[in-house]
């Protein structure tokens, strides 16, 4: 019966070694898959430091913190490369797809506007939304359109035939960027020519 006992207990023994075994070969294989470019992993939180050209990206599942080496960062993150670990730092923004620093923006998601580093849902005044860029375009304010200029033909404002007269305006408002959307600064309509030239040119 003491034998029997003890066959027994054997089996269990073995039985939970097998099983510790196996999981122990599932979890180092995974840590293996997980730990790609890493320099020291850990069982429980992936890498803690990764080689040299590689950023190490961190994320939260509840209480729990994660590390994976990456060649480049995902959306939502820019690299910060450092003297000891080269790290995958979040955007503030939630709106932000991808950051040139933590506060500067690049390019927003969709149904936000990127405007001098900043996502919008609609753009602030003196700007307008451009669809194709996703981005907010700085509007020129105008001044006053200027008296018609004189009539002339090829230059000279003598003769009988039809000719051109033009009028402009300068913006006046702080929106003088480069690429600023702007409205017309300069017209030209036809003119009747109003003298003949010397000589019935």
């Amino acid at each position: 019966m003491l034998w029997i006992i003890f066959m027994l207990l054997l089996f269990i023994s073995s039985m939970e070694m097998l099983t510790q075994n196996r999981w122990k070969k599932q979890v180092s294989t995974s840590l293996l898959e997980n730990c790609t470019g890493c320099v020291l992993c850990s069982e429980d939180n992936g890498c803690i430091t990764c080689h040299h050209r590689l950023f190490l990206l961190i994320w939260r599942d509840g209480i729990r913190q994660y590390g994976m080496c990456v060649h480049t960062c995902p959306p939502g993150y820019f690299g910060v490369r450092g003297l000891e670990v080269n790290r995958c730092t979040k955007c503030r923004s939630p709106s932000c797809e991808s950051c040139f620093s933590r506060d500067f923006c690049m390019k927003c998601k969709d149904k936000f506007y990127l405007h001098k580093g900043q996502c919008f849902r609609q753009c602030p005044p003196s700007t307008t939304a451009q669809p194709s860029t996703r981005e907010c375009q700085e509007m020129c304010e105008p001044g006053p359109w200027s008296e018609w200029s004189a009539c002339t033909h090829n230059g000279r404002t003598c003769g009988c035939k039809w000719g051109l007269e033009t009028r402009v305006r300068e913006v006046v408002g702080a929106a003088q960027e480069e690429g600023a959307a702007c409205p017309a600064l300069q017209e030209t309509r036809k003119c009747r020519m109003r003298k003949h030239c010397p000589g019935g040119e």
